[in-house]
């Protein structure tokens, strides 16, 4: 496969490779530690939330009838959202072999695991009653109580569960041969960690083939297994009454939303890691504009499936539900929906632009103002339905309360801890398979060097021949 020749420098050596990614697990921009310092506090907010909720009662969140769902549930999509692109867009990628994936997939695939541990918080929050969380799990007891199978909720534990099992054991394999390269580097807690998840990893030619038909396997049970789990989470609403919410498009229009706000939070992790960890010869521009430009495409059938919504309703039969409509673009929430629209609509066309693709500062605020759009299209999903519904009694408007900001504020610290420490501890860069690039580089220009008369054989920075391993790994095994 051709690889740009801006994707990576291949004069880099792979020794170099090792010892810049080993050194950015040690000593990265002081940036980082101020990071971990902010989400500190806002996780630290958060916590304060959660005990006051906890010892006063739900009443401090304003939640009432209609409106029992609100801003946990909102997020608790949003979240269940970010983690889809991560993993699904590595395997893709992975099945389609498209090399400019290598350098960034793990930190991608490392992200749908954290958010998904932040997205099963929220039920739990939602509860109020945090110790009763088990009902929602199947599981067999002396009292013949059985959690309903036909609800939806269910389907969500199902789902979620799997899906964090599934891809915490997708970036664990993937990462064994780095684990090893570690192991072989590392000194004190950090070996005997490495040397424990290594699992005696040597690289041998039966491992390396073993390995690669493992992580296709993976791959391509993840790419269903991801789909069905939104499709799912959409469910909550499509299987309902509501006006708003009972909209056969709905499973589709969750998974473009779920990949589009993936795509953006991986153009901020991108932009963050680059920075902190002095990745600029490993998360180059090339790659930024590749993600860029499948954020915009994805962006751009997200707004699609916008439209066919408003479409089928505003022509459809359902006079409550058009009312509903009417009432998002001028009613109490219009400021809102209209700046969703803005943000997750407009915003975009400057991915359409080389100038700005290729600006980090701007990338970044574009990438936070695509999430916050997205995570506004989650709420315009949840509270302006809750507060027209088809019985007058239920016509509320409702605003969360101070307790439901600080919680949801602080579940972003709680995500950027667990990912800050993550990539702190194990490598956020794949060396092996950055390494399959450079090989690949120097082996198109060995090849493109014989067609011109010049044959000569490609070589290692230690001088001897580059030749494959048995798996096609470029001498992987004493890497």
């Amino acid at each position: 496969m051709h690889i740009n020749e801006k994707d990576i420098d291949e004069n880099i050596k792979w020794a170099e490779i090792n010892k810049d990614v080993l050194k950015s697990m040690e000593n990265p921009r002081p940036a980082y530690w101020v990071a971990i310092g902010l989400c500190l506090a806002m996780l630290s907010v958060a916590v304060v939330a959660e005990i006051y909720q906890y010892q006063t009662g739900m009443g401090v969140t304003n939640l009432n009838n209609p409106h029992m769902w609100d801003l946990y549930i909102a997020t608790f999509i949003f979240w269940i959202g970010m983690s889809h692109s991560g993993t699904l867009l590595s395997a893709i990628l992975h099945i389609i072999h498209a090399d400019w994936r290598k350098p960034i997939y793990r930190f991608a695939e490392a992200m749908t695991t954290f958010s998904l541990m932040t997205a099963g918080l929220f039920p739990m929050i939602h509860l109020g009653r945090v110790w009763n969380m088990y009902w929602v799990i199947p599981y067999v007891t002396d009292r013949g109580i059985w959690p309903n199978f036909r609800s939806p909720l269910v389907w969500d534990a199902f789902a979620i569960t799997t899906y964090l099992t599934s891809s915490a054991l997708f970036l664990f394999i993937g990462m064994i041969p780095d684990l090893a390269i570690c192991r072989d580097n590392a000194k004190g807690w950090r070996k005997k960690l490495y040397t424990v998840l290594s699992m005696g990893w040597r690289g041998d030619d039966r491992q390396w083939r073993n390995f690669r038909k493992t992580y296709m396997l993976m791959a391509c049970f993840l790419i269903p297994l991801a789909v069905s789990v939104h499709s799912i989470v959409s469910s909550d609403f499509a299987m309902s009454i509501m006006p708003g919410w009972h909209v056969t498009s709905f499973p589709p229009y969750f998974v473009a939303g779920a990949l589009y706000s993936g795509c953006a939070a991986i153009i901020t992790l991108f932009i963050l890691l680059r920075y902190f960890f002095y990745f600029e010869k490993y998360m180059t521009i090339a790659i930024m504009e590749k993600i860029c430009k499948l954020t915009f495409a994805i962006a751009m059938v997200w707004t699609y499936l916008n439209l066919i919504e408003f479409a089928s309703i505003w022509y459809g039969h359902d006079m409550v539900s058009k009312e509903l409509l009417i009432s998002k673009f001028t009613g109490p929430y219009s400021f809102w929906f209209w700046l969703m629209l803005f943000c997750g609509s407009v915003v975009p066309f400057m991915l359409a632009f080389k100038k700005y693709r290729c600006h980090m500062p701007t990338m970044f605020v574009v990438s936070l103002v695509l999430n916050l759009g997205m995570w506004l299209e989650r709420w315009m999903i949840v509270t302006p339905t809750l507060s027209l519904s088809y019985h007058p009694f239920q016509w509320d408007v409702m605003w969360p309360s101070v307790v439901q900001w600080g919680i949801v504020f602080g579940s972003f610290g709680w995500f950027g801890l667990l990912f800050l420490t993550f990539v702190k501890i194990f490598p956020s860069v794949s060396m092996y398979e950055v390494k399959e690039m450079v090989y690949h580089r120097k082996r198109e220009a060995g090849s493109a060097a014989s067609e011109e008369g010049s044959a000569a054989p490609v070589k290692n920075e230690e001088g001897n021949k580059a030749t494959p391993s048995g798996s096609g790994t470029p001498g992987l095994e004493g890497a």
